[in-house]
């Protein structure tokens, strides 16, 4: 019985552990939200956690290691959106306008992620650096006609961003993503007739139905 109990004991504080790990990375999250990252101390975060300090060292060795822990959350979000179109979605400018898509819905169901995604990413590149790969190589794809891939690749991942911060703060009362798209699609080259049509074709970002009409 003694050994039962110690092993409970044990599953307990591991579960506390977890528990208040998750509530620093919460608190992370709601600060990086509001404020630039550079600006978030290890102070405010325990207090928005109400945590005491030593709480957070026994956790975190530093703030760094907290915001790599909210990126390495923030990337597998990233992936969890994209992978629907990066494994049935063959047609370059269809993925990329899937893609753009996939974030403003999420951006629109969630405006803190939206703050955040837009926050980290300007604050530390390396957490959409696999996304800025894959998207140049959609671009490359496209037609070779100037601007360049890299500059294309920027022209998307600005307005990105930008669109990302305003949904993040709210900024908008009205939107229309398809919009957004097009735009996007008309900067990297696209007519106004192909942007259509590939918007036409784009399918309900998680629809795995309709992702597989498209890939077929």
């Amino acid at each position: 019985m003694a050994n039962v109990n110690l092993i409970r004991r044990a599953e307990i504080g591991r579960e506390k552990r977890v528990r208040t790990r998750a509530q620093l990375v919460e608190a992370a999250n709601t600060l990086f939200a509001r404020r630039a990252v550079e600006s978030v101390t290890v102070d405010d975060v325990v207090q928005e956690a109400g945590v005491a300090k030593g709480t957070f060292y026994t956790h975190f060795d530093s703030l760094e290691a907290l915001t790599a822990a909210v990126a390495e959350e923030l990337v597998q979000s990233f992936d969890e959106l994209l992978q629907p179109g990066r494994t049935a979605i063959t047609e370059p400018a269809l993925r990329i306008a899937f893609g753009c898509r996939a974030f403003i819905d999420k951006a629109l169901n969630d405006s803190r992620w939206a703050a955040v995604a837009a926050r980290m990413t300007a604050a530390n590149p390396q957490s959409g650096e696999n996304l800025r790969r894959r998207l140049l190589e959609d671009l490359q794809h496209l037609s070779a006609e100037p601007p360049s891939a890299e500059l294309k690749l920027e022209i998307v991942v600005g307005i990105m961003l930008h669109m990302l911060r305003v949904l993040g703060e709210g900024r908008l009362s009205s939107f229309d993503p398809d919009a957004v798209v097009s735009a996007i699609l008309r900067a990297i080259g696209l007519s106004l007739q192909e942007a259509r049509s590939v918007l036409k074709r784009l399918p309900a970002a998680g629809t795995e139905k309709s992702l597989r009409t498209t890939a077929s």
